[in-house]
């Protein structure tokens, strides 16, 4: 990754997508060491993070990662979830796409910030980093080649002005996923029980 010690950074983390890469490269996001990263690698101007929630669930898997990463660095963005009826097949599913919040949120810092790190693989994103380039920022994508199947679509990868397998960073923001049904995550000096994206 290239990155200046002067560049003032962005960092937007499509969560959901975040989380199938790093379950399928079988380890878990340590959050903290993630902020002090990219901390070391330029200024950081802001770290979002996006993801659905279900509502009306008594208990939400995800709520204790959303509420420690609200306190502890991230700027959050969530929406509820959307349940709709599957017109063909008559079966209730579930919506909770974050595209919209991403690309408003990284077209609108685009004039305050030199280098965005966008952590998915969602190949939607193309035309959106192709016009924060044109804008004169750098942009780095992680995801993954090496998981099966591979999380990263390809025009997105070429698109990106760097593209990082997160398989590389496991090392430095990761920890072995726990083997229990529950997996657990860490946050910062405590860990607490709770399924990161689910």
């Amino acid at each position: 990754m290239t990155f200046y010690p002067t560049d003032r950074l962005a960092l937007f983390i499509d969560g959901a997508n975040l989380y199938s890469s790093a379950k399928g490269l079988n380890f878990d996001i340590d959050y903290k060491k993630l902020l002090e990263e990219f901390r070391k690698r330029g200024v950081l101007v802001r770290a979002y993070y996006y993801t659905a929630i279900i509502e009306d669930q008594e208990y939400s898997p995800i709520r204790p990662l959303v509420d420690w990463l609200d306190y502890n660095g991230f700027t959050m963005v969530t929406k509820p979830v959307r349940r709709y009826t599957d017109a063909a097949t008559g079966l209730a599913k579930t919506k909770g796409n974050m595209d919209v919040e991403i690309a408003v949120d990284m077209m609108e810092l685009a004039g305050h910030v030199d280098h965005m790190v966008l952590f998915s693989g969602d190949g939607d994103f193309r035309r959106l980093i192709e016009a924060v380039q044109s804008k004169g920022v750098r942009v780095t994508v992680v995801s993954t080649l090496k998981s099966q199947p591979p999380m990263i679509a390809d025009d997105l990868r070429r698109q990106a002005d760097t593209f990082v397998d997160l398989a590389d960073l496991s090392s430095i923001i990761g920890r072995p996923r726990q083997t229990n049904t529950m997996p657990r995550f860490i946050t910062g000096d405590e860990e607490r029980g709770g399924d990161a994206e689910g």
